[in-house]
């Protein structure tokens, strides 16, 4: 079973990590040992995409969201110049399955729960992967992640998403500065809901607004909240919301 919702492009080139590591968040080079979940931002260190890339000889796979694979090409090629890299689109399809990887398989690097990534057909696997990602608190392109995204307040560090020793990056800076010199004050989290209410859903402490609801599943969903405001009982329209802080 493939996922529809994925486009795999090609980096070719003896040069495609060197090219990749200065632009994506987290170290090319852990594609030694697997693949490995990264981002592209913006110079303003705010979300772009979000994506694996899988190692596949010299070259490099891009297992991203079918939606945002055309304008991420497109950025690429922007960032190309004369690196002596071709950026291809590919026919290759994405199953998931839960479970040890099949072989030719990889590991989704974000969560030990959110199982395994194919790109060689392997039968893939019917599953509730909403009900997984709010259980593990794992942000969904378009959803959790949109371009008012900044990537540590949606759980980038605990997602092995973004490795702040590599080195400069497109976006490095803000994102640097936020790690060192700021207390998070807004982000994602898990909350308990009780009912539920349309994705967007302003989430009320009183009344003030606290955050979004966002994903929900099996009595628990993903929200962004503002963390000074945020409390044990809360509302989105007729659900209720609770956060244990």
């Amino acid at each position: 079973m493939a996922e529809d919702n994925r486009k795999v492009l090609r980096v070719r080139g003896a040069e495609a990590r060197d090219f990749l590591q200065g632009l994506v968040t987290n170290d090319v080079a852990r594609l030694d040992h697997g693949a490995v979940y990264a981002a592209l931002l913006t110079p303003q260190g705010k979300y772009l995409a979000d994506f694996f890339l899988i190692p596949d000889g010299a070259d490099v796979l891009i297992d991203a969201d079918a939606e945002q694979a055309a304008a991420l090409k497109q950025r690429l090629m922007m960032y190309k110049l004369r690196s002596p890299v071709e950026i291809e689109d590919t026919d290759i399809t994405v199953s998931r399955g839960l479970g040890d990887a099949p072989e030719g398989a990889f590991a989704d690097p974000r969560h030990a729960s959110m199982g395994w990534r194919g790109y060689a057909g392997q039968p893939g696997e019917a599953v509730d992967w909403d009900a997984l990602r709010v259980a593990a608190c794992v942000p969904q392109t378009g959803v959790e992640l949109t371009p008012d995204t900044f990537i540590l307040e949606v759980g980038f560090e605990r997602l092995n998403g973004v490795d702040h020793r590599k080195g400069c990056y497109v976006g490095q800076e803000v994102t640097a500065r936020m790690k060192h010199k700021t207390e998070l004050r807004k982000g994602l989290a898990r909350v308990a809901v009780d009912g539920s209410a349309p994705v967007g859903t302003e989430i009320l402490s009183g009344e003030k607004v606290a955050g979004t609801l966002l994903t929900q599943a099996d009595g628990h969903a993903l929200a962004y909240l503002r963390f000074d405001r945020a409390g044990v009982d809360m509302s989105a329209g007729a659900a209720k919301v609770h956060w244990d802080g």
